[in-house]
């Protein structure tokens, strides 16, 4: 049962991304969650919460400066380094990618009977418990909280 619920929920998943044309790619798009929960945070710091190498996380970030989703300006604390913020243009992405998603879901809801909506909502109740306080698997930080489904 917990395969054909994982692969429920990547089918929710995908489709709110569904767009003629998406132009971030998954690792692009854990970047603007990430710098929308983060904000101002340096490359390095990034790179730990990806867990990611330095070098991809810059390219990354190239990408994304060149869509005009991220910027990179002098940090407040050092002169050597830099800190990442989105854009308007980026918020505006993820505002619109969570918009999609949630008009995905509410649909797909109210497609559903009384009855299954209150046995989809008990069961999600019981997977959000199962995370814990946090709201996050054990080992990972609430990196994509509800602001991100």
């Amino acid at each position: 049962m917990g395969h054909e619920f994982v692969r429920l929920l990547e089918v929710l998943w995908t489709r709110g991304r569904e767009v003629p044309y998406a132009p971030v790619s998954a690792s692009q798009l854990r970047v603007l969650y990430t710098l929308d929960r983060d904000e101002g945070i340096n490359l390095r710091t990034l790179g730990e919460l990806l867990g990611s190498a330095p070098s991809s996380v810059s390219r990354l970030c190239d990408r994304l400066e060149a869509l005009g989703f991220v910027r990179r300006l002098p940090s407040q604390v050092s002169r050597r380094e830099l800190e990442l913020h989105l854009t308007g243009h980026g918020r505006t992405y993820l505002q619109e990618l969570r918009n999609r998603r949630d008009a995905s879901l509410l649909e797909m809801i109210e497609g559903m009977t009384p009855a299954a909506a209150r046995s989809l909502l008990v069961g999600l109740t019981g997977f959000r418990d199962a995370l814990g306080e946090t709201g996050c698997a054990p080992g990972l930080r609430p990196a994509d909280d509800a602001r991100s489904a």
